[in-house]
């Protein structure tokens, strides 16, 4: 106890005596008093030496001694910045640096608009999985094994069974719909598809569709043409011109494509209209009568019509995009230009 009492007064005398300079003299005093193989930690390490009875009288004289020696560094805590950091000489009360703020794909804002559009004469979403059956993706959709109409469409197929594909467009999910029997039906279906085609400008092994389908009683061809003049106005613009011309789709009949007027040239001619003055956006038509009865619908006493755009395409349009493949390379350049749209 004797010999505890001695330590404590000669270092007292020290810590009281101290007056730093500088930051490094105070991180020096800390570290020799207060650090983790300081001298306050080696005098309470002592205490095992003391006798049982004076230890409550050696545990008053340490405390003691402690709190000495982290008063003097707390009284010189303003060489540190206030803070008992280092001063670094970084004022931080300036503003901070900005992080730019992100946006969405501009694939992810066309969708989301068109979904809106339909929404607001009320379409559903409706979604469905990327991995789909051959019913669901062809059979039921009047292709049965060996139509000619499976060869429009470059297909992936699941290796270990061929029954399973990457869906080709998202009419699979129209498919499951109808499967549920729960008429009327109003649905708009969006998300990514595969086909195995050549990557170029004007075409990818993936992209996105929107697809609309609408079975009620006494639905009509005027009732499908109504409703994409409302699309394309909302889209495009009330000035935007349309046109339908005769197709063919194995699951819609009659079945056509629809036009409108270059958003470019304004039906001059130029390079996106390939200089006609018209650009394609979509494919629709009545729903075939055997794809209701495939789902056990009564082709007598329902009717429907079916539609379905590419979302890279209508983007296209919208924003002049010349390259397909910008939309996958997650290039920043190309991505800034859409932050303030």
């Amino acid at each position: 106890m004797q010999s505890l009492q001695e330590q404590i007064k000669q270092y007292e005398q020290e810590i009281n005596s101290f007056t730093p300079a500088d930051a490094t003299e105070l991180e020096n005093y800390r570290i020799k008093f207060l650090g983790t193989k300081g001298i306050v930690k080696a005098i309470f390490g002592e205490m095992k030496n003391v006798p049982v009875e004076q230890k409550k009288e050696a545990g008053q004289l340490l405390n003691t001694f402690k709190q000495l020696a982290e008063g003097k560094y707390d009284a010189f805590a303003h060489l540190q910045g206030g803070n008992g950091k280092q001063d670094t000489g970084i004022d931080i009360t300036l503003p901070g640096t900005a992080i730019p703020t992100g946006t969405r794909h501009p694939l992810r804002m066309v969708e989301n608009e068109i979904v809106s559009i339909f929404e607001k004469i009320g379409f559903s979403v409706a979604t469905g999985p990327e991995i789909e059956d051959d019913w669901h993706n062809f059979t039921s959709l009047n292709m049965p094994e060996h139509h000619p109409a499976r060869d429009m469409q470059d297909t992936f197929y699941v290796s270990q069974n061929p029954d399973w594909v990457l869906r080709t467009h998202t009419s699979s999910v129209q498919a499951r719909i109808m499967e549920q029997g729960n008429l009327p039906v109003r649905v708009i279906c969006p998300g990514r598809v595969y086909r195995n085609e050549t990557i170029s400008a004007r075409a990818h092994c993936f992209f996105h569709q929107c697809e609309g389908l609408y079975i009620d009683k006494n639905v009509s061809f005027a009732d499908l043409k109504q409703t994409l003049y409302y699309f394309v106005t909302e889209m495009f613009g009330a000035d935007t011109k349309v046109r339908f011309r005769p197709s063919y789709f194995p699951f819609t009949e009659p079945s056509a494509e629809m036009d409108i007027s270059c958003t470019v040239c304004g039906g001059s001619g130029c390079s996106l209209c390939k200089h006609t003055g018209w650009v394609e956006i979509l494919g629709c038509g009545m729903v075939h009568p055997n794809m209701l009865r495939n789902f056990g619908i009564d082709s007598e006493v329902y009717t429907g019509f079916a539609f379905g755009m590419g979302v890279e395409r209508i983007t296209q349009i919208k924003y002049q995009v010349n390259d397909l493949r910008l939309y996958s390379q997650n290039d920043i350049r190309f991505l800034k230009q859409f932050q303030s749209i």
